[in-house]
């Protein structure tokens, strides 16, 4: 969209001749320059036309951040602590408590001094950068920015003049650079572009981008050459170029992200997975990205490599790319995800187990992982025009990746066990500390996710207060949506139209407000609902289609025109699979998009000792967990007791203490 150019790598050398006047070889050089540049102007309108001709095969166009003004009174709060204490304990963490920034500075400063912390480390700051991006949408903060701006000229100083960057080689020793595929040089990358991304839609500042361009330009000079294979260890270099291929205009990148997924499965890793472990499945390459059908290894590898993919497929329209999307998709939500929309379940690979082992306190369910599920659910929601796509995102949004950040955003969660006897507690930071600026960018971006749009129709995905602004069939059309959801079940949507305009309006219809748990059969609601949501417009009802999860109202809009969606919504007893061991003769509940638990805090006989009867009712009670505002779920065991049920998310906010999401049916 923003048809870029980078000049900053040109070079222009005519050899002064003794035959020309000055006047002369200034004229020379202007006329040259001039040509150079209509050629590349030829070459960039030749390109983008090309470009543009295999591009949007994706059902839905998503509407970017930038475009979308969050003012919901759930999620609100939520990035504003990002923005005062998430970003701020980023910030610190990176420059004071640990070396993250200092790496920079020594590059900078060409001394000889070594690095110091983790090989990856630089790609806690990028994502850093990318979060405090997103915030300054929301939150303007001019130090903040001043903060980023700081950073991004260390970020840009430590850059080699051949476009490298990568702190622990530049200071360790660039004759390896390039040499271990596990090391994180292309996922360093990739997030950093990002980053540049982000900061350049937020600000207009391309200083950054500047850089990431030439990182980019490096990367394809110095790995995509014939007979030279490279294997990105932890991928997340894919969906990064795909954004930069569209940001600008240069199919080039495109091209080099699939040229990355086209090195998988062909016994060319090389590095410690490869060589050590003997696990090539670890990093999904033990079989071409083609062929795959079953989610193996790496949790968050493995999203971030299949979210580059559905954006390749969305674009390119590969058939062989689809199908290894729905097929491997199945294989997640079907079999390996969690009620509460984890993902990876085991400890030991940080990754996935043979189907159905879904333990709960053994659960590692990492953060990043979470958020990885968001991409990639909402690739697939843009590739297909899918509504299930989006049940499973906003699981894992609701669940498992916000339980990955605490109440007042000063503390986070790496892994998000669903019980535990106490021994789990949130932490200020980590060794490896991809969650919590992984957290902080997703809930920033938030705005990335509630709407999108097609020729003829508008999507309206996340119910989340807010506001935008669509151009269809060259008319502006304002929207605006307001609820008190999660907390309550009325949506009201404004579609305000500079004039009259025919458009469908899409409005996912949940498959939790009917009978559908989670997308698939691995969970499902212990008791059948005939309820169905109502669907008012300006006060009246309205008849609507129901396709592919979304209900379809399609007419003409006049200015103001004002839609209620009412969405049933009670606590619901849910089951699993028989073969899921752990949770035999157990139930979890929910409301709404969010999973319960039972916490210790709460619960006076501890959460270990809680059954419920499987017909048992819950009543809904207003309350608070420190300052936020929640609904508790509250009923009696048959001994008299009472217990009271919390939002997943909520848990482990008042100290250690045990808690179960699910419970034994007496």
């Amino acid at each position: 969209p923003y048809g870029l150019l980078n000049f900053r790598s040109m070079r222009l050398s005519l050899e002064p001749s003794s035959q020309l006047t000055a006047h002369k070889r200034i004229n020379m050089k202007t006329k040259v320059l001039k040509t150079i540049l209509l050629l590349i102007s030829i070459a960039a309108c030749n390109l983008k036309t090309a470009y543009t001709q295999k591009n949007n095969f994706q059902k839905i166009e998503g509407i970017n951040y930038s475009e979308v003004t969050i003012t919901d009174s759930f999620w609100l709060p939520k990035i504003h602590d990002v923005a005062k204490n998430a970003l701020s304990v980023c910030v610190y963490q990176s420059e004071v408590a640990t070396p993250r920034i200092r790496n920079f500075e020594k590059v900078a400063a060409a001394d000889g001094q070594k690095h110091e912390g983790i090989y990856y480390d630089d790609s806690d700051v990028y994502k850093a950068l990318e979060a405090i991006a997103y915030s300054l949408h929301t939150v303007p903060d001019a130090k903040l920015e001043a903060k980023a701006d700081e950073w991004i000229d260390k970020i840009a100083a430590a850059q080699l003049e051949d476009g490298y960057l990568n702190t622990f080689y530049t200071l360790e020793g660039l004759e390896n650079r390039w040499t271990d595929m596990e090391r994180h040089e292309a996922y360093c990358a990739g997030h950093l572009i990002e980053a540049a991304i982000a900061y350049y839609e937020a600000t207009g500042k391309r200083a950054l981008l500047d850089v990431a361009i030439r990182l980019a330009d490096h990367l394809d000079a110095a790995l995509r050459q014939a007979g030279k294979p490279w294997v990105a260890g932890h991928q997340e270099i894919e969906l990064a170029l795909v954004k930069l291929s569209r940001t600008t205009d240069n199919s080039k990148y495109l091209d080099l992200a699939e040229w990355f997924l086209e090195q998988r499965g062909h016994g060319h890793g090389v590095g410690k997975i490869w060589d050590e472990w003997k696990d090539p499945g670890y990093a999904q390459d033990a079989l071409p990205v083609k062929e795959q059908t079953e989610i193996t290894g790496h949790a968050v590898r493995a999203m971030y490599m299949y979210t580059g993919i559905a954006d390749i497929a969305a674009i390119t329209e590969d058939q062989a790319y689809i199908e290894t999307m729905l097929k491997v998709w199945e294989d997640v939500v079907h079999r390996n995800t969690y009620v509460t929309g984890g993902i990876g379940a085991g400890r030991h690979n940080e990754g996935f187990d043979r189907d159905f082992i879904l333990p709960n306190e053994e659960a590692y369910c990492e953060t990043c992982a979470a958020v990885g599920m968001v991409f990639w659910n909402q690739r697939m929601n843009w590739l297909t025009g899918e509504a299930k796509y989006m049940d499973v995102l906003e699981r894992s949004l609701y669940n498992s990746a916000l339980d990955g950040i605490s109440l007042d955003g000063k503390q986070f969660f790496y892994p998000n066990p669903l019980a535990s006897s106490g021994q789990h507690q949130r932490k200020d930071w980590f060794g490896t500390a991809c969650c919590p600026s992984n957290i902080s960018r997703l809930i920033s971006s938030l705005g990335n996710y509630i709407y999108g749009k097609s020729d003829d129709g508008i999507w309206i995905n996340l119910f989340v207060g807010s506001s935008t602004k669509l151009t269809i069939a060259e008319t502006t059309i304002n929207i605006s949506l307001e609820t008190p959801y999660p907390m309550g079940n009325a949506i009201k949507v404004l579609i305000d139209p500079e004039r009259t305009v025919e458009v469908d309006v899409h409005l996912r219809l949940p498959g939790w407000s009917g009978n559908e748990a989670m997308p698939g059969d691995l969970y499902f609601f212990t008791d059948r609902s005939a309820e169905t949501p109502t669907l008012l417009l300006n006060g009246n009802p309205v008849e609507y289609e129901v396709s592919q999860g979304y209900a379809v109202i399609s007419r003409r809009w006049a200015p103001g025109s004002k839609l209620t969606w009412v969405l049933p919504m009670k606590p619901r007893l849910v089951k699993s699979r028989d073969e899921v061991e752990d949770n035999h003769n157990k139930v979890a509940l929910q409301y709404g998009p969010l999973v319960y638990c039972f916490e210790d805090a709460d619960n006076a006989i501890g959460a270990e000792k809680i059954s419920i009867s499987s017909r048992a009712k819950f009543q809904i009670e207003p309350s608070t967990i420190l300052d936020e505002p929640i609904l508790s779920l509250t009923t009696n065991m048959g001994d008299g007791n009472k217990i009271e049920a919390i939002p997943y998310y909520t848990w482990c906010n008042r100290g250690s203490n045990g808690m179960r999401v699910w419970i034994p049916v007496n």
